[in-house]
């Protein structure tokens, strides 16, 4: 008689999960090249005033980094950076174009320090001509020329992911990954930390980084507002800081 015997359900082989199509993979492709760190925007020369915060003592090792960025992500620029992205990418989707300018001139007037304005707009600036010139798309300049020069680096990000049709929550999760391991790289240059203990900081603030995402995704401009005055203090006294590293 033929025996039988059942198997694990984990142990029975599953189908093989579909492949990404053409433009999913192309997608994910731009996203990953336009939010790596080797992408020529310049970031590795700012530091959002954490080089201050190591200076005064707040940031020390990398438990103090870990929750002096949890700060900032939830309760500072991060979440409102997030804001942006969300709603320039929401207006450029529809070709909104008198929306489009207004929150990227809101997003342009919404920083504390003449440092952060640098950060941001520099990058910012830097982005779109990179666009330009290597991920150029139909639409892209119409949508820029709408912005009417107010193109930080929020509204950048949001705007040509929009262009090239790439999900706004790949896009949100992408950006804060972005940010989050610059402000690690920056951290670790400065206190200074092992790659070891930075990838521990990083891996620490994932559910931060995904939280906040999700919460700017949902959220309108009237729930825009920070509350990390240390850090936006750092921002200012940066500007006069005897030795730095770092341009903000």
């Amino acid at each position: 008689m033929l025996m039988t015997t059942s198997r694990p359900a984990d142990l029975v082989p599953q189908a093989e999960p579909a492949a990404l199509s053409a433009d999913e993979g192309a997608a994910l492709y731009r996203l990953m090249t336009w939010l790596s760190p080797a992408f020529p925007v310049g970031a590795f020369s700012y530091s959002s005033g954490i080089e201050w915060a190591v200076e005064a003592g707040d940031i020390v090792d990398a438990a103090t980094l870990q929750d002096w960025l949890s700060s900032m992500l939830t309760d500072g620029s991060g979440f409102c950076d997030g804001v942006f992205v969300a709603h320039v990418h929401r207006a450029a989707s529809d070709r909104d174009e008198k929306t489009l300018r207004e929150i990227a001139e809101l997003a342009a007037a919404f920083v504390p320090s003449k440092e952060r304005q640098l950060e941001t707009a520099s990058q910012g600036r830097a982005f779109i001509e990179i666009a330009r010139s290597a991920w150029n798309h139909d639409g892209l300049e119409r949508l820029i020329a709408a912005c009417d020069g107010a193109m930080v680096y929020p509204v950048a990000v949001g705007l040509v992911s929009a262009v090239h049709k790439i999900p706004l929550s790949a896009t949100m999760h992408g950006f804060f990954h972005a940010v989050t391991s610059n402000w690690i790289s920056a951290g670790a240059r400065l206190v200074p930390l092992g790659q070891t203990d930075s990838q521990r900081v990083l891996a620490a603030l994932e559910p931060v980084v995904v939280a906040t995402g999700t919460r700017a995704m949902a959220a309108s401009l009237d729930d825009l507002g920070s509350a990390t005055f240390r850090s936006d203090i750092g921002g200012m006294r940066h500007e006069t800081q005897y030795t730095r590293l770092f341009r903000s």
